[in-house]
C-alpha cells in the first residue's frame, strides 16, 4: 500500500506543475526552394559514395565530381531563441526528417507531392509543418541539416551521413505572407533556398496567435471575427460585449418594451400598442384612460367604479330630436323640451297641424291630420325649408376656398393648395408617398408634411447622416476619428489602442527581451535593461569582454558571458597574467576574470524563469516526498512489532498455563497407578501387607511444540513421564503378570520406562525443540 501510495503522490505532483492549457494554436511551415550539391560531397568534403573523379575544366577544377551520387533527405529543428544555438540540444517547438528526396541538387519546384511533405496551395515548393499549441513568442531559433542516406531504405534513421548543417535566429509574427531565406557554406560546395511563414490555426488571430474568436450566430452571440486581430464585429441588429444583446424597433419605449429578436418591440406586462408605450387599462374599465396599468381613470361625465355611470346624460347621448331642449334628471334620467311643431319624449314626432307647421317658400299644406307641405320647384322638405341648389350665399365652401357662382351646379369651390374635392373638404394627404429617407417617419400637415428622422440623420428628408467626428476630436492620442451611423470609429496611431485609443499598448507581452533583460514599455516601442554581460536592443548581443585586452605579458583571453579568461603562458600567473614566476616561489592557476565577479551563473540563456521554478519546484518536492514516505513506512513497521510482541507475550502466558494445568491431570493418574503396585516386607509380616518401602522418585520432562490445537489435544493423551525407581536389597513380594515372587534379595525391578520424545502442546507461534526422555536402568 506504501509503494502504490507514493506513486500516485509523485504522479499527482508531476501533474500538477506541468500542466498547461492550451490558450493558442498555430502552425510553422518551411518551404523547400532549392538544394544544391553538385559535386556529391558531404559536410568534410568527401564523397557521399564512390570516388573524386580527376579535376577538369567542366567542374571547374575543384576537385572533380564524385562518382555517385549523395542520396539526400532533410531533417528540421525548431526551438526557442537562442544566442548560441546549441546544435545537439531538443527541438523544443518540434522537428521533422524527411524520407530521401533525391539526388545531389533538388529543385522542389518541379517535384511531386509526397505523403510526408505537404503541397502548398499558394507556393510551388515542399511544406514541412511543425504545430505548435502556445503563444508564439516571434523569435526562435532553426537548424536545417541535409543527410546522405546509405542505406537502401528511405525512412531508416541510421546508416546517415551529414551533408550540410546551417542554424539561424529569426524573428517573425504570423502571417500567410512566405519570408524567402538562403544559406551557403563557406566552402561553396552547398546552398539552400527556402522560405517560412508563421501561419495560425482556424479560428486564432493574433501576432502569437492567442485570440481566439469563432465566429458563432446563436444565442450565445451574434458575430464575426476580423482580420487579423480577431476582435468581435456584430452581425446587423446585434449589439453588447458579445453581440448578444438584440436593437429593437427604432421608438421601442425603454422602459415599457424589449425584444429578443432585432426590429421587434416586445411590451412588458400592463403595457400595449407598437412602440409598447400605452397603459393596459383595470379590466372592465368602459369610459376612462389610465396613465400607469391597471387604472381606471373615469371620463368627464362618467363615474362609477368602472366609469360605466352616465353622470351627463344629455351631453353624452344627446337624446332630444329635432331641437329639443335636454336636461339632466338624475344619473342615467333626462327630460326634453321640444319646439312647438315637435312632441314625444324626444321631440321625435311631428304635430300634423297646417296651422303649427306653416309650409315655406310658397309650399301649400294639405290635410288636417299628418297634414304635408307640397314644395315649389328648388325647394324640399317638410317645411319646405330647404333649397334644392345651393349657391355661394349658403358659404358650402370649406378651408378658404373662394365660392364662384355657376348657373348649371348652382356654385363651384376654388380650393387652396392641400385641399380637394367638391367643398374643398378633403386634404391631400402627401405622406401617401413615404419620402423621407434612412427610415424617417412622414407626418402629414397641410400642403406638406414633416419627416422624423432616426438617431444619427438629418435634413428635411433625413437624407444628411450626421458627422459624429464633426465637433471635438473624441479619438485621443492623435488617433483619427472615423464617422459611422450615429456613431464613430477611433483609428489609433501606433502604439495605441481601445475605442479611444486610450490604451497604451504594452509592447513588453511579447517578451522581446532575450537573455534574462528586464523590458520597460514606450509608447509604440520598448526599452531592455540587459543584465550583465549583454547587450542590443533586445539584448541579444553577447559582450565580448576581450576587446579592451585585459591578459598581460601574451596571455590568451577566452571571452565568457560578463567575465573573462587569462591563459597565462609560462611563467605568469594572476588574473590577468600579471605576476612572475621569477618573484614568486608558486604558479597562481588560471582564474577568471570578470568586472562584476560572477561565481556562477543561476541558469542557462536559453531557459526562462518559469522553467527554472519547475525544475526548482519538482527537485525538491520529490525528495520531501520520498523521505516523508519513507518515514510513514517506518511507523507502521515499528507499530506492527510492537502489537506483535504484545501478542506473542499473551500467547507464551497461555500456554504456561496449559502445561501447568496438564502434568497436575497426568500426577493424578500416576499416583493411582502406583498406589496399585505397592512393595510388601514378607519378613516381619508375612500375611499382612506392609508400607512401600522404596517412594518412587518421578522425572517429569515437557516440551514445546508448534502444532495445531486438535494435535496439541492427542498429543497430550499420549504424553508418557518416565518414572525412575530405585528398591533396597529386601525379601518383598511383587506381583508380576498375576503371579506372586517370593524373593530373599530382589534386584531392581524393572519400571516402566519410555525412550519417545515428550510433547506438551504450546502456541503454535512458539519455535520449540522436543526433549527426549529414556529412563534408568534398574539397580
Amino acid at each position: 500500500m506504501a509503494p502504490s501510495l507514493i506513486f500516485v503522490v509523485c504522479l499527482f505532483t508531476i501533474l500538477t506543475v506541468t500542466m498547461i492549457e492550451v490558450s493558442a494554436s498555430g502552425v510553422f511551415e518551411l518551404r523547400f526552394d532549392r538544394f544544391q550539391n553538385e559535386l556529391g560531397r558531404d559536410v568534410k568534403g568527401h564523397c557521399c559514395d564512390g570516388f573524386k573523379a580527376s579535376p577538369s575544366s567542366s567542374n571547374g577544377g575543384a576537385g572533380g565530381r564524385c562518382s555517385e551520387a549523395c542520396r539526400t533527405q532533410f531533417r528540421v529543428c525548431l526551438k526557442h531563441y537562442q544566442t548560441s544555438i546549441d546544435l545537439s540540444g531538443a527541438c523544443t517547438y518540434g522537428d521533422f526528417s524527411t524520407p530521401v528526396l533525391g539526388e545531389n541538387s533538388l529543385d522542389f519546384t518541379a517535384a511531386n507531392s509526397s505523403s510526408s511533405f505537404v503541397k502548398a496551395s499558394n507556393a510551388s515548393g515542399y511544406t514541412v509543418r511543425l504545430p505548435f499549441e502556445f503563444s508564439w513568442p516571434g523569435t526562435f531559433s532553426l537548424i536545417i541539416e541535409a543527410y546522405h542516406q546509405t542505406s537502401n531504405t528511405t525512412t531508416t534513421t541510421t546508416g546517415k551521413v551529414l551533408v550540410m548543417q546551417m542554424a539561424t535566429q529569426r524573428w517573425m509574427d504570423s502571417s500567410n505572407e512566405w519570408k524567402a531565406d538562403s544559406f551557403s557554406d563557406t566552402d561553396g560546395l552547398h546552398s539552400l533556398n527556402y522560405s517560412y511563414r508563421v501561419k495560425c490555426d482556424e479560428h486564432y488571430y493574433g501576432d502569437g496567435c492567442a485570440n481566439l474568436c469563432r465566429p458563432r450566430d446563436d444565442k450565445f452571440g451574434h458575430y464575426t471575427c476580423s482580420e487579423p486581430s480577431g476582435d468581435k464585429v456584430c452581425l446587423p441588429g446585434w449589439s453588447g460585449e458579445y453581440c448578444s444583446k438584440a436593437i429593437c424597433l427604432p421608438g421601442c419605449h425603454d422602459d415599457h418594451g424589449f425584444c429578443n429578436e432585432p426590429n421587434e418591440c416586445l411590451c412588458k406586462l400592463g403595457w400595449q400598442g407598437k412602440l409598447c408605450d400605452q397603459c393596459i387599462r383595470y379590466p372592465g374599465c368602459l369610459h376612462g384612460s389610465c396613465q400607469q396599468p391597471w387604472q381606471c381613470y373615469c371620463n368627464e361625465g362618467w363615474g362609477g367604479l368602472f366609469c360605466n355611470q352616465d353622470l351627463n346624460y344629455c351631453t353624452n347621448h344627446k337624446p332630444c330630436k329635432n331641437g329639443g331642449t335636454c336636461f339632466n334628471t338624475g344619473q342615467g334620467s333626462y327630460t326634453c323640451t321640444c319646439p312647438a311643431e315637435y312632441t314625444g319624449t324626444d321631440c321625435e314626432l311631428v304635430k300634423d297641424d297646417c296651422t303649427v307647421i306653416p309650409c315655406l317658400n310658397g309650399g301649400t299644406c294639405s290635410g288636417e291630420t299628418n297634414a304635408t307641405c307640397n314644395c315649389p320647384t328648388g325647394f324640399h322638405g317638410r317645411r319646405c325649408e330647404t333649397s334644392t341648389q345651393q349657391t355661394c350665399t349658403d358659404n358650402p365652401c370649406l378651408h378658404g376656398a373662394t365660392c364662384v357662382d355657376t348657373t348649371d351646379r348652382g356654385y363651384m369651390c376654388l380650393c387652396p393648395d392641400g385641399f380637394d374635392g367638391a367643398n374643398c373638404g378633403h386634404q391631400v394627404d402627401d405622406c401617401a408617398v413615404n419620402r423621407c429617407q434612412n427610415g424617417g417617419s412622414c407626418v402629414d400637415k397641410v400642403n406638406g408634411f414633416k419627416c422624423i428622422c432616426p438617431a444619427g440623420f438629418t435634413g428635411p428628408l433625413c437624407q444628411t447622416d450626421i458627422d459624429d467626428c464633426q465637433t471635438d476630436n473624441p479619438c485621443l492620442n492623435g488617433g483619427s476619428c472615423a464617422d459611422l451611423v450615429n456613431s464613430f470609429r477611433c483609428l489609433c496611431v501606433p502604439g495605441f489602442t481601445g475605442s479611444l485609443c486610450q490604451t497604451n499598448v504594452d509592447d513588453c507581452l511579447t517578451k522581446p527581451c532575450s537573455n534574462g533583460g528586464q523590458c520597460h514599455d514606450l509608447v509604440n516601442d520598448y526599452r531592455c535593461t540587459c543584465k550583465p554581460g549583454f547587450a542590443g536592443k533586445d539584448c541579444s548581443h553577447e559582450v565580448n569582454e576581450c576587446s579592451t585586452r585585459p591578459c598581460l605579458n601574451g596571455g590568451t583571453c577566452l571571452d565568457r558571458i560578463n567575465e573573462y579568461k587569462c591563459v597565462c603562458p609560462r611563467g605568469y600567473s594572476g588574473l590577468r597574467c600579471e605576476r612572475s614566476a621569477q618573484k614568486q616561489n608558486s604558479t597562481a592557476p588560471t582564474v577568471l576574470g570578470s568586472a562584476s565577479r560572477l561565481s556562477n551563473i543561476a541558469s542557462d540563456a536559453s531557459l526562462s524563469v518559469a522553467q527554472i521554478v519547475m525544475i526548482a519546484t519538482i527537485s525538491t518536492a520529490v525528495p520531501l516526498i520520498a523521505i516523508i514516505s519513507c518515514l510513514v513506512i517506518v511507523c507502521l513497521k515499528k507499530r506492527r512489532q510492537k502489537e506483535q510482541m504484545r501478542s506473542d507475550e499473551e500467547a507464551r502466558r497461555q500456554n504456561e498455563q496449559n502445561v501447568v494445568h496438564s502434568i497436575s491431570k497426568k500426577m493424578d493418574k500416576m499416583d493411582k497407578c502406583l498406589e496399585e503396585h505397592r512393595i510388601i516386607n514378607t519378613l516381619d509380616f508375612p500375611s499382612s501387607k506392609g508400607k512401600s518401602i522404596n517412594e518412587p522418585e518421578y522425572t517429569v520432562v515437557q516440551t514445546k511444540d508448534t502444532s495445531s490445537p486438535h494435535q496439541q489435544q492427542q498429543q497430550q493423551q499420549q504424553q508418557q513421564y518416565n518414572i525412575h525407581r530405585t528398591s533396597k536389597a529386601l525379601n518383598v513380594e511383587t506381583f508380576n503378570s498375576d503371579k506372586l515372587v517370593n524373593s530373599s534379595s530382589c534386584q531392581s525391578k524393572e519400571v516402566i520406562s519410555s525412550c519417545e520424545p515428550t510433547y506438551v502442546t504450546l502456541d503454535k507461534r512458539l519455535s520449540v525443540t522436543p526433549s527426549v526422555t529414556c529412563s534408568s536402568s534398574p539397580r
